[in-house]
């Protein structure tokens, strides 16, 4: 039978600001990326976030990205490659700790927006995230972008390495996310969504804006929290994974 995770970028919120529905979220996916307060998230959303994380069942993991409160770390930064590998390993030992303070244990890292589409693109920001992690913990999961330098450079460094594949976007010729803005970057129909997720699982390869086909390993699909559809796209995946006979499960353990 094919197993595969559920994963979703939770935790987002700060302050007095909120973002998402997590609670909903939590009762839908198998794992959790959590927000280390420099994108998003503090002290207190984190704690509660891995205790509700802890009480469904759900693995957590640490979700860090750029210091841009402002702009949702989704804005591109320039940054040396041993300021981002210190920024991921803070970020991490962070979460690690607020984890533990929750009664929860860190499974895996999975870097966040403009963090992530660099390491995606660029083989020595995606090692210098991979040597963060490895520093702190080599038994935690590299989750990493399919078909991209994060998994060679997961796989380098000696950290079990899981490919992950996202249901509400779109990817153009080369296996990379469409940038934000552009047509097709996002998939906002959860029947479309799921359905589209499924047979990317099915096929076992990422399936572009042109239909082409690029085969790659699949361990986890990514539902995004912060839009407004986000837990019906993520409760229809589901529903069509279990449906086809398709296994949902955290890689790294609850």
């Amino acid at each position: 039978m094919v197993t595969v995770d559920l994963n979703s970028d939770l935790g987002e919120g700060f302050g007095n600001w909120s973002c998402g529905d997590d609670a909903a979220m939590l009762k839908i996916v198998t794992t959790a990326n959590v927000a280390c307060g420099f994108h998003a998230g503090d002290p207190d959303v984190m704690a509660r976030t891995f205790a509700l994380a802890r009480e469904n069942g759900v693995a957590v993991g640490a979700h860090p990205g750029y210091p841009d409160l402002q702009g949702f770390g989704r804005r591109p930064m320039r940054m040396s490659e041993a300021e981002i590998e210190r920024m991921v390993a803070y970020q991490i030992g962070a979460a690690a700790g607020m984890a533990a303070f929750a009664g929860h244990r860190l499974g895996h890292v999975k870097a966040h927006g403009a963090l992530a589409n660099a390491a995606a693109a660029e083989a020595g920001i995606a090692a210098a995230v991979a040597r963060a992690v490895r520093a702190i913990d080599r038994d935690l999961v590299y989750l990493a972008i399919a078909c991209s330098e994060q998994i060679r450079a997961g796989e380098a460094a000696g950290l079990v390495t899981v490919a992950e594949i996202f249901a509400d976007r779109g990817y153009d010729e080369a296996g990379q996310l469409v940038r934000r803005g552009l047509p097709g970057a996002m998939i906002d129909d959860p029947e479309e969504a799921a359905a589209r997720a499924l047979t990317m699982v099915e096929e076992g390869a990422i399936i572009t804006v042109s239909g082409r086909r690029l085969p790659t390993a699949i361990g986890s699909i990514c539902v995004h929290g912060d839009s407004a559809h986000a837990v019906a796209a993520a409760g229809r995946l589901k529903e069509r994974l279990l449906a086809a006979g398709v296994a949902v499960a955290p890689f790294a353990g609850a």
